[in-house]
């Protein structure tokens, strides 16, 4: 399990997802960009949270570039071909 799965039961869907907007908006020149990007969250995130959850980010990245993690091994589904 990678460690954004691990430590991500914390962080909804809905929050990932307002965090990966707030990411596009406050980039890493921000002032005070992980407070902004908490608050951009809401749900009680502090700026820790946000640092840390994005490090994790980071960290499951760069295992995923270096061949770390393999990718699942996903049947096509509605694509008119048969399994053989």
């Amino acid at each position: 399990m990678s460690s954004s799965s691990s430590s991500g039961s914390g962080w909804s869907k809905s929050q990932n997802k307002l965090f990966e907007k707030a990411l596009a908006v406050y980039d890493q020149d921000t002032p005070d960009r992980w407070q902004k990007v908490a608050r951009y969250v809401g749900d009680g995130k502090s700026a820790d949270d946000a640092k840390r959850h994005y490090e994790l980010l980071v960290d499951d990245v760069q295992r995923i570039e270096s061949g770390l993690v393999r990718y699942p091994n996903y049947r096509s589904s509605g694509s008119g071909q048969q399994n053989r």
